[in-house]
């Protein structure tokens, strides 16, 4: 069962009781996201291919605040965004609708995306201004595509309650999607995970966490000829 939490910021998340963890920081869900997945994420990679459509694959799509913060960042910037979500576990339309984040996007945005919804966790829907979003019904080691991605936002339950989704063989799994250049975040940093990312090759990076956390990290993947 989910229960709905406000956090620090004044934005709502979930507590999963299940897994016994909040789905955002308790000390700011809105904060997190943003700094996490928008800023240290999705802009990096705009800046450095500011010319190219964006791809994303995030493990955890959640409550939709990653996707629904991306497709407003790309909107305005005017560029196309397609977006790949895995979730073993999706919400409701109604449980996300109680979250109140359609006051974090312009209208349009939210309509578009909550309109949607449903549909997308069963076939790749066009959303407006050029977005694409599909949302996989399914586990993270289940997943086969052939599709790459520009960016990975691993957002899975913590380490501490989730340990299956951190082991060498998951972090690789969703690396393998990874495009040469391609930029992985997490809101996570620890030993095991950065080794992982370091034997699939990726550069990694320590970078200030989001309040209540002092680190993440960002990875680039970096293939040498």
């Amino acid at each position: 069962m989910n229960i709905l939490a406000p956090t620090n910021d004044g934005s709502n998340t979930l507590f999963n009781e299940m897994i016994g963890e909040h789905y955002h920081s308790a000390h700011g869900a809105l904060q997190e996201s943003k700094h996490v997945f928008i800023d240290a994420g999705l802009k990096y990679a705009h800046q450095l291919y500011p010319a190219q459509d964006l791809s994303i694959l995030e493990v955890g799509f959640g409550t939709g605040l990653n996707f629904i913060l991306s497709f407003a960042a790309c909107s305005e910037w005017s560029v196309p965004l397609n977006y790949t979500g895995i979730e073993a576990f999706p919400l409701s339309k109604e449980t996300i609708q109680q979250l109140d984040y359609e006051k974090f996007v312009p209208n349009k945005i939210w309509e578009s995306f909550i309109y949607n919804y449903e549909n997308s966790l069963i076939d790749k829907q066009k959303l407006i201004e050029g977005t694409e979003l599909a949302i996989i019904h399914q586990k993270l080691l289940d997943y086969k595509s052939n599709e790459k991605f520009d960016i990975i936002y691993y957002d899975a339950f913590s380490v501490r309650h989730q340990p299956e989704m951190w082991t060498d063989e998951v972090i690789a799994h969703a690396c393998s999607f990874l495009k040469d250049g391609g930029i992985f975040v997490s809101y996570a940093i620890t030993g095991n995970l950065k080794r992982a990312l370091k034997k699939c090759g990726l550069q990694i990076e320590k970078l200030p966490g989001a309040p209540g956390k002092r680190e993440m990290i960002r990875g680039q993947l970096i293939v040498y000829s």
